[in-house]
């Protein structure tokens, strides 16, 4: 019998969305003044980290399976920052404090470095209408 080989996996999921991260930041850097399209790039973001840290115990767990439980340890505390860092983007932008956006994207920086942009890839549909669900998501859903 051979060995069966997820191609989905959470991995695969994670590095691409750190790619598309890491553009969101090229993209959101080269902004001058805060527009609607910076907004989108932001909660965009906002998403993509979330994602990142959502996958993490998958990954974790395929260590655990196999009784690799400091691997699996050692595992979440290296990418226990996209989760923080997402609530914190996440407080920005909802609360409109976009004077602390830099700081957040800075902060973010080193988890980014070995990621080269050559070619930006994504397309603006990606982005566009971010901002407007993210605060729908905020907004208690109203009694019918």
């Amino acid at each position: 019998m051979s060995r069966v080989v997820r191609v989905d996996g959470p991995g695969k999921a994670r590095n691409q969305l750190m790619r598309t991260s890491a553009e969101v930041i090229r993209h959101l850097s080269q902004k001058a003044k805060l527009d609607e399209e910076a907004r989108d790039l932001a909660a965009l973001l906002v998403y993509c980290l979330r994602k990142i840290d959502e996958g993490i115990d998958d990954s974790a767990l395929a260590w655990e399976k196999r009784d690799y439980w400091v691997k699996a340890e050692q595992f979440r505390a290296r990418w226990a920052w996209a989760g923080k860092a997402a609530d914190e983007l996440n407080t920005v932008v909802i609360h409109g404090t976009w004077e602390q956006l830099p700081g957040v994207l800075a902060g973010l920086l080193p988890h980014f470095t070995e990621i080269r942009i050559a070619k930006l890839t994504r397309s603006p549909s990606l982005w566009r209408g971010a901002y407007q669900r993210l605060l729908e998501e905020c907004v208690p859903a109203r009694e019918a």
